[in-house]
């Protein structure tokens, strides 16, 4: 079980395309130099120059699958750059990664960011403390160039860590997070990355995307600045953001067997990549898991007898009046052990559920910041 998705946020203080052509530079890179590019395709949106850049604009940051817990990509911060290996999580909003200030004891066998190494380092003595699902982590905002892909954000926020006091973070397959979820979540006075790149004239649209590949290898992607439909199959359905702090909509209904089982007089749920289960309130989800013969062991473990599978029905999510089914394959995932256990979860954090990467492998999903909606559409095979 991973969850990332941010709990609380406590502040204690204050595609980059190149196109080589010759040495006279193309109107494209020109206009970019003067920030006048993104008016440029926006008023002339069938010209040749955009026609040729709208496709080159959609920057792709592969991720790898580990074992269906999180998605894992690569980014650099810093002069020359630093790598790191980051969840891209749509359930918070900043970007941290370990700093020197982190013990190895403390921060376990992740990549540690050297401020002293980059030349384009700016500190600050804003410090931060965030509570996560999965864990805490404390340290103080500092400044530098975070490249994702093609793209590279200027003098943007990063989170430089201390302390971690969450096991799971400690020892997983990530050394940080870079959050996309509205700047209303973010840390005060700092921008999330997607914003700078939209503001910053990095990208040509004002939308990210998700594809979560069940497969291990690195054919899952998050792509920013545009839509690749190559990754969906049929038409995305939108669905309105109906609270601009988390990626968050209005569930209509959740059925099974087309019964009603819960949000019977609709609901919210929240898009969050950084969270591997399907979360929701305590009560309704123990009546779901009673329904399909989910039964909790002392261990705190949720089990289903694995021949069962087959026969148990779709959990449906019914978002603005489209159903999206998720299949028993989905929610129930089998151990190297030969046991079967659920990806539900109960929780009492909150009222709303959480859609995360059980549901999100399911269905392509956009973020669209310019529209302020959510686009859906069952994920290639």
């Amino acid at each position: 079980m991973w969850w990332i998705g941010l709990l609380s946020l406590v502040a204690l203080s204050e595609g980059l395309v190149t196109i080589p052509l010759t040495k006279i530079k193309s109107t494209p890179e020109s206009l970019r130099e003067k920030d006048l590019l993104r008016d440029y395709l926006r008023q002339h949106p069938h010209s040749h120059t955009y026609q040729f850049l709208s496709k080159k604009f959609v920057s792709k940051e592969p991720l790898r699958n580990y074992k269906d817990m999180y998605y894992v990509g690569t980014i650099s911060i810093g002069t020359p750059p630093q790598e790191f290996s980051v969840v891209f999580d749509t359930g918070s909003a900043l970007l941290w990664v370990p700093s020197i200030g982190c013990s190895h004891r403390l921060c376990g066998k992740h990549k540690i960011f050297d401020p002293r190494a980059s030349s384009t380092f700016r500190s600050t003595t804003q410090y931060f403390d965030l509570l996560y699902g999965s864990g805490r982590v404390i340290g103080v905002l500092g400044y530098d160039d975070v490249r994702v892909g093609d793209l590279v954000c200027k003098s943007q926020a990063v989170g430089l860590t201390w302390f971690d006091f969450g096991k799971a973070m400690r020892i997983s397959d990530f050394d940080g997070i870079m959050g996309l979820a509205y700047p209303s979540l973010a840390l005060r006075n700092t921008t999330p990355v997607f914003d700078n790149m939209w503001n910053q004239g990095l990208i040509s649209e004002n939308v990210f995307a998700f594809y979560l590949s069940s497969n291990e290898k690195n054919d899952s992607v998050v792509m920013f600045g545009g839509v690749d439909h190559s990754y969906h199959r049929g038409e995305l359905q939108w669905v309105p953001v109906s609270e601009q702090v988390h990626w968050q909509v209005t569930v209509d209904s959740i059925s099974m067997d087309g019964k009603v089982v819960a949000c019977a007089n609709s609901c919210q749920a929240i898009m969050d990549t950084g969270t591997s289960l399907m979360i929701g309130p305590t009560d309704p989800m123990i009546n779901i898991m009673r329904d399909i013969s989910i039964q909790k062991m002392r261990s705190g473990w949720y089990v289903v007898n694995c021949t069962a599978i087959p026969s148990l029905p779709d959990i449906v999510f019914t978002i603005n009046g489209i159903a999206y089914p998720v299949p028993a394959s989905a929610y129930i995932r089998r151990e190297e052990t030969g046991s079967c256990l659920t990806n539900l979860y109960g929780s009492d954090f909150s009222s709303s559920w959480v859609l995360g990467d059980v549901f999100l492998r399911l269905y392509f999903t956009v973020f669209d910041r310019a529209n302020n909606r959510i686009g859906l559409a069952p994920a290639r095979a």
